[in-house]
């Protein structure tokens, strides 16, 4: 009897489950849901008769909201790897902090959980469960989570090879603007409207933070700490070393161009050892196998033939 509610058990949590998904997204998609309310937008006008701390004491949905930030940063903390985390979205140039980022990997999570308890209903459904079922949700939210952070990392590699592949024009087209008279600061802004790629808009937003009162060494050195680029950070190390001293800059970038290009003729040949390397397996365990099949298979039919 026991097994014969299995699948009404099933069918049963299904229709929740799409019932529940169903309300949260009309909820979602209401305008007024989650917008800040009329007194957190006049809050910060009269923070001189409210509590110091931003709170005032009988608002019981801001000291929610407050404990709320509170448990979220010390999850955050209890998960570790925050300056890891903080790091990569640096390099792949996402606009979110470490605790949003663990919100989204959370997300994943759940989803993923989602869809392995929907497999887990359909085998059920389809009366071939088996107790080791109950894993299944369990491992598709691990792989939700995993492949959440697989993503952000494989997006600042991406972004930092597109830098790297960027950086030896930039540095010549730089040092040719520096020798034609302009200024490191014209250079740079020349730079950053003519090109499209990673590493111009990057220079784009040094010419912002110079523009909002930011010194240019502080601005580049930013710069080459959230690219995380060893080649990008070499050229900006130089290159404020010769603001400070006075050097001339346009030979400092041709000379940081040519060790750029250098680098990419290095990197370059390791990928097409690796490459050469990936397509030996194909040839040994693959091609070769085959080749000897071919050539023993016709031998062996005749040996039978002739013993018959």
């Amino acid at each position: 009897m026991t097994a014969a509610l299995l699948p009404t058990m099933a069918v049963s949590v299904l229709l929740g489950g799409a019932f529940s998904a169903g309300v949260l997204l009309m909820f979602a998609a209401l305008p007024q849901w989650g917008a800040p309310r009329l007194a957190d937008r006049i809050q910060p006008y009269v923070r001189h008769v409210a509590d110091p701390r931003g709170l005032t004491p009988l608002d019981p949905v801001a000291t929610l909201g407050n404990s709320w930030t509170v448990w979220r940063a010390r999850i955050v903390g209890a998960l570790g790897g925050g300056e890891a985390v903080a790091a990569r979205l640096a390099a792949a140039r996402w606009e979110i902090d470490v605790a949003r980022f663990r919100a989204r990997q959370l997300g994943w999570a759940l989803a993923g959980a989602g869809v392995g308890a929907a497999v887990a209903v359909g085998i059920v459904i389809a009366r071939s469960g088996t107790a080791l079922l109950v894993v299944l949700p369990v491992l598709a939210a691990a792989a939700g989570a995993v492949l959440c952070d697989v993503t952000l990392t494989t997006a600042a590699r991406r972004r930092q090879h597109r830098i790297r592949e960027e950086l030896p024009t930039v540095l010549e087209f730089l040092a040719l603007c520096l020798s034609a008279g302009e200024s490191l600061l014209d250079a740079l802004r020349r730079v950053s409207a003519v090109g499209s790629g990673e590493l111009t808009a990057e220079f784009g937003r040094v010419v912002v933070m110079v523009a909002s009162g930011m010194p240019l060494a502080a601005a580049l050195r930013e710069l080459s700490r959230d690219a995380a680029v060893p080649a990008l950070s070499r050229a900006v190390d130089q290159l404020t070393s010769a603001l400070d001293r006075g050097t001339p800059l346009a030979g400092v970038l041709e000379a940081q161009a040519g060790d750029a290009r250098e680098d990419a003729k290095r990197s370059l040949l390791e990928a097409a050892g690796r490459k050469e390397i990936a397509m030996l397996l194909p040839l040994v365990f693959v091609i070769l196998p085959l080749s000897v099949l071919f050539a023993i298979f016709p031998g062996i039919v005749m040996l039978r033939f002739g013993m018959g």
